[in-house]
């Protein structure tokens, strides 16, 4: 898939699918896909220290982007399949793949981490991408077990979710913050020690441990003590990843013009789950709705785009492809682009806000092969502004969300300036999921030949730096 003129900017196994369309190639290591079956979904390259494929098996689908230096991904270094890692069993006939094999190894288990019947910080949450299926009673907010031929809903990441008790006694940590900003000057180090480390579900409970004990808004004294950048990433992590998205949003839409950037970044490719929570955190923030301040903000078509979006009624993870749905819906956005003199926007829209991940790989992969051009450069050549890059970014997203993530980094550093909103905003987000950040850390190597914190030390500096380098780790 071509990344040219990129913009700023996640049941029950179905039916074997028809031959001669396969949703999915098998893992490395089983046998290999018949004939005209789906190639591995873009992006999937061996994790750290296993064999990768041999050269020419499961090769990425033609038109895809290229490798970094337009070479092989064979290059990289050779290891076996995966073991213990996303992929712990095979996939069952005829359902459709994670993404793409991790970039980098999971960490291992971090400080103050969950007891083991619970979720562990940074790992995969089941029924997202790239994650196992949910097992029953895995992990507070999974969904019982679906009827039969009904498909699960996808749980909210870790922090969108409701309240939950996790081993972990804030104390200490609560007196390290009240220490490091009582008296003369700040320890700013003892500061990003303490809030870099924590889990969505941990930092909810430090912060309200912090003012209970020391009748005081940890975010106000956060707020007082420090400054710049440096000041916006602590508060960032203290609020946790739910509020930081509520109070971005709000600070988007209000004043002279609006950030689309940041609506995109936290609106856009998110489950059902997760915008839901968003919706209602808002509400219940600002006693204003989400929906009725989008309105306000955008305009005509835009404006259709984002609330088809906070209907929050998109395919959820583990809905199946269906190859004829898949044709259906190549064949609308072609009729609806270059098959049509002019564009029919919200149709092309209305696809891409309301198929999961899975299901929009299978569209872009279908449209190059019916058509011979990337649905990307469709995209780019028949949108503009806002709507063109709000549609690039939930194509990109699904096509490959961990080079997307990377490309996103980038772009917040890019060119004359950083743009250290972004920058801010995007680690803190990233960090959140320890999983996931290995991953964007080693597409992000993989694309610009240098580590993603080398990258940040070149753009940042003092107490900003310290703090932007624990969060991404070295």
């Amino acid at each position: 898939m071509s990344y040219q003129g990129y913009g700023q900017p996640y049941g029950q196994p179905p039916p074997p699918p028809p031959q001669g369309y396969s949703q999915h190639a098998p893992p490395q290591g089983q046998y290999p896909p018949q004939p005209g079956q789906y190639p591995p979904p873009q992006g999937q390259y061996p994790q750290y220290g296993q064999y990768a494929p041999p050269q020419g098996q499961y090769p990425p689908p033609q038109g895809h982007y290229p490798p970094p230096q337009g070479g092989p991904y064979s290059q990289y270094p050779p290891a076996q399949a995966p073991q213990g890692g996303y992929y712990q069993s095979p996939t069952p006939q005829g359902q459709y793949p994670p993404q793409q094999a991790p970039y980098g190894q999971p960490p291992p288990q971090p400080y103050g981490a969950s007891p083991q019947h619970q979720q562990p910080y940074g790992a995969p949450t089941p029924g997202q991408y790239g994650a196992p299926p949910p097992q029953p009673g895995a992990q507070y907010g999974a969904p019982a077990p679906a009827p039969y031929g009904q498909i699960p809903p996808t749980p909210p990441s870790p922090g969108y979710g409701p309240p939950q008790i996790i081993q972990y006694d804030a104390t200490a940590d609560a007196d390290a913050l009240r220490r490091a900003m009582k008296g003369f000057g700040t320890d700013e180090k003892a500061l990003v020690n303490v809030l870099a480390r924590k889990d969505p579900l941990q930092i909810e409970v430090l912060r309200t441990t912090y003012e209970r004990r020391h009748k005081r808004s940890l975010i106000d004294d956060i707020e007082k003590e420090t400054r710049s950048w440096f000041e916006y990433g602590l508060v960032q992590l203290a609020r946790g990843p739910l509020m930081s998205d509520v109070h971005n949003l709000y600070k988007a839409m209000s004043g002279p013009g609006t950030k689309e950037i940041v609506m995109n970044d936290i609106l856009l490719s998110r489950s059902n789950a997760d915008l839901k929570a968003i919706k209602s955190a808002y509400q219940q923030t600002f006693r204003r709705s989400l929906e009725n301040d989008v309105k306000g903000e955008l305009s005509l078509k835009t404006e259709r785009h984002f609330l088809i979006v906070l209907n929050a009624n998109r395919a959820e993870d583990m809905a199946p492809v269906n190859p004829q749905q898949v044709e259906e819906d190549v064949m609308s956005i072609y009729r609806s682009t270059e098959g049509k003199f002019g564009t029919d926007e919200i149709l092309v829209c209305s696809i891409l806000s309301t198929r999961n991940d899975n299901q929009i790989r299978a569209i872009a992969h279908l449209y190059k092969q019916k058509f011979n051009r990337d649905l990307d450069n469709v995209i780019s050549s028949e949108f503009s502004g806002h709507m063109k890059d709000a549609l690039l970014f939930q194509l990109r997203h699904a096509v490959d969300r961990y080079m997307h993530a990377a490309q996103l980094l980038e772009d917040s550093m890019a060119g004359l300036g950083t743009k250290d909103h972004l920058l801010v905003s995007r680690v803190i987000r990233f960090h959140w999921d320890r999983n996931e950040l290995a991953n964007i850390k080693g597409a992000y190597q993989q694309r610009y030949r240098k580590s993603l914190a080398s990258r940040i030390r070149s753009e940042t500096s003092g107490d900003y730096q310290m703090l932007m380098v624990a969060c991404v780790g070295e």
